[in-house]
């Protein structure tokens, strides 16, 4: 049986129409190529832009939002309402037999509080209403829907024992369920050519080390630590390989997806790999 792949997307690619044009016509050529295909959307700008017309301060610590219970109100529905929507409407009109979801559907995203987060400089900070993903999630609706050639699209909203709902890190939540699945890839899409040296440019290959070296010499930046602690995650929990990808660029996005070399990404890899760009 093909292993499934995964697809997160940033919802800055979701927002514009040129750039949902060109989501929809990569997952369609993905989709296409006949292998089980599950999405998981973010929505961060869109997020941003609601609460600040609630009246509602934005926080974040190195990439992950503050979620108090007035800005998960917020998030559900940008998330589970909005964009997951928009998503699945233009990938059906397209002719992708698209089924929006959430991590309250089937128990796909059971989650329980996240602890504490640490920061690199030391501090420790509590991050309310954010879930991290449960060793009891259950991911037989995502892959039953995605070996039926249908494509579950994912908003990253978690639910928790206690019946809540549960902000979750996008990354966080495609990683762990891309695990789950036993994905043999996970691409995450967003607006940089993939992960970034000191200098600007695209790193092609990241190991381990690679990416620990990035993150302590402050060359991440703090979205990227958030992508890249998802990613060792996801790695170690046995998907093969991760692709950081340009979601502007729709052959750079099927390219990932089809394991095609791309100028404009990062793979990332379990094991030691020659690297470029990264002072070891």
């Amino acid at each position: 049986m093909t292993r499934p792949l995964v697809v997160k997307f940033g919802g800055e690619l979701l927002e514009e129409p040129s750039r949902l044009s060109v989501v929809v016509n990569a997952l369609r050529r993905i989709a296409g190529s006949g292998v089980p295909l599950a999405v998981v959307h973010g929505g961060g700008k869109e997020i941003d832009a609601g609460l600040k017309v609630a009246g509602i301060p934005k926080r974040q610590i190195e990439g992950l939002r503050i979620t108090d219970a007035a800005t998960l109100d917020v998030v559900v529905s940008v998330l589970g309402g909005a964009i997951n929507t928009r998503l699945v409407a233009a990938l059906n009109h397209a002719g992708v037999n698209a089924v929006g979801l959430t991590g309250a559907d089937a128990r796909c995203g059971l989650v329980e509080p996240a602890p504490p987060h640490r920061t690199v400089d030391g501090q420790t900070i509590d991050l309310e209403r954010v879930g991290v993903p449960a060793a009891s999630a259950d991911p037989a609706l995502v892959a039953m829907l995605a070996g039926h050639n249908y494509v579950p699209v994912i908003a990253c909203i978690g639910l928790g024992a206690d019946g809540q709902l549960y902000n979750v890190n996008a990354d966080t939540f495609a990683g762990h369920l891309a695990a789950r699945l036993g994905a043999a890839r996970l691409v995450i899409a967003g607006t940089t050519a993939g992960v970034l040296d000191e200098k600007g440019a695209t790193v092609p290959l990241l190991d381990p080390a690679g990416m620990e070296s990035l993150i302590a010499g402050g060359t991440a930046t703090a979205g990227m630590i958030a992508k890249l602690r998802s990613c060792q995650d996801a790695l170690a929990r046995g998907v093969d390989s991760v692709v950081i990808v340009d979601g502007r660029d729709e052959a750079s996005l099927a390219a990932a997806a089809n394991d095609a070399a791309t100028a404009r990404a990062t793979t990332l890899a379990a094991h030691a790999v020659h690297t470029q760009g990264v002072n070891r």
